[in-house]
């Protein structure tokens, strides 16, 4: 199974989403023979050129139709059911052209049925989407990481006027996800680009450990002298990418709380997706004893913790920065023991076993049922998992 991770440091637009799909090596005219199929008035032209001394692919779109093309949800549901693209490839463009037409119809107070799209529901928009989910299933891509998105800064002229960067749109489609402003003040992230990503990708986070086989490059249409306007998409198996091993450390020192809040707390945490929670006894100023509070997150978890750490504790501030961590490769093997099943975790560094633990509250559960002690059930286990190695 495969995965792309978006490197979005320059932003991402339609047509720089299609050049990198399709640098990662699908043919041209394999792509426009498929395009054509939808028998829009557009013209594709796929061409390498450079930005900023680094090279990319650039698609054109160019719509020959001289009518100024706006089309409501029925409308694209219909283009997109026409399609010979898989299954999985229309319900992918159907939900990224949804989130626009939401999007839209949100920040213009519009019904979403009445709602029709100007720059975004062009002919070449549907190219830009239509196209990416075929390269999608083409590439058998299922797992999409991204950066967080330079959205670049300034003005951008629209069908409603001239508006700041992000336009409305964009900035209703990138809720929740990490944005920054950078480098250039032009319009880095367009509605279609923020579309496909919103609607595709589930982690957004710096780059993660990962390794990779091939690097796609998508050009955008602004030439910048010192910028690379350029979309690169790093394309491997899913089994080379751990994009949990950054993780969050979220802390707070806490002086004035029951102890039995706290209880309660750690297991709310670990309910919500914490990796671990630990307390450590400090002292504070006025020389108060007090104690530091400690959460292990994925990137994802952190803003449903803080959000309880506030609710749940008497904390009126946190601190949270990503770190990193190793961890050995885990698997679970069920042994029998007088009668009851209990899991052994075996923790292992490349080839070698070098931490093996029978699951304690099985050994327990194990121990009561026998009616023996607990240090014999433990060390029954170690001795079943090992005759399961010969």
């Amino acid at each position: 199974m495969k995965y792309v991770y978006f490197d979005t440091s320059s932003g991402a637009s339609g047509d720089m989403i299609l050049g990198a799909l399709l640098d990662l090596g699908i043919e041209s005219a394999a792509f426009q023979k498929k395009m054509a199929e939808l028998k829009l008035p557009v013209e594709i032209t796929i061409k390498e050129v450079k930005r900023a001394s680094l090279r990319g692919l650039k698609v054109d779109v160019e719509v020959k139709s001289k009518k100024n093309i706006t089309r409501k949800w029925s409308d694209i549901q219909n283009i997109i059911k026409k399609s010979s693209i898989s299954t999985d490839g229309k319900n992918r463009a159907k939900s990224i052209f949804k989130r626009l037409f939401e999007a839209e119809a949100h920040v213009h107070g519009r019904k979403f049925d009445e709602t029709h799209l100007h720059e975004v529901g062009a002919d070449d928009a549907i190219i830009d989407i239509l196209g990416s989910s075929w390269l999608i299933e083409e590439l058998g891509v299922r797992k999409f990481y991204a950066s967080p998105l330079n959205l670049g800064g300034g003005w951008v002229k629209t069908s409603h006027g001239i508006l700041p960067v992000p336009p409305p749109a964009v900035g209703e489609l990138l809720k929740n996800i990490p944005v920054y402003s950078a480098h250039v003040a032009k319009e880095l992230v367009t509605p279609t680009g923020a579309a496909i990503l919103s609607a595709v990708v589930t982690e957004f986070l710096p780059f993660p450990e990962l390794c990779y086989q091939k690097i796609g490059c998508g050009a955008g249409t602004n030439d910048f002298p010192a910028f690379p306007n350029i979309l690169r998409i790093f394309y491997g198996e899913t089994k080379d990418v751990d994009a949990g091993k950054k993780i969050h450390m979220i802390e707070t020192n806490i002086d004035d709380e029951n102890p039995q809040v706290l209880g309660h707390f750690l297991d709310l945490a670990m309910k919500l997706g914490a990796l671990d929670v630990f307390f450590t006894p400090v002292f504070t100023k006025k020389n108060r004893p007090a104690t530091k509070l400690t959460i292990l997150a994925e990137l994802g978890k952190i803003d449903a913790l803080i959000r309880a750490l506030f609710l749940e504790t008497s904390t009126i501030g946190v601190r949270y920065f990503p770190v990193h961590r190793r961890v050995l490769e885990r698997k679970m093997q069920k042994v029998q023991v007088l009668g009851t099943e209990i899991p052994v975790k075996v923790a292992s560094l490349g080839e070698n076993e070098i931490n093996i633990q029978p699951e304690f509250s099985a050994c327990q559960k194990a121990a009561k049922k026998a009616n023996r002690p607990l240090r014999e059930i433990m060390q029954l286990a170690l001795r079943e998992y090992e005759k399961t190695k010969n």
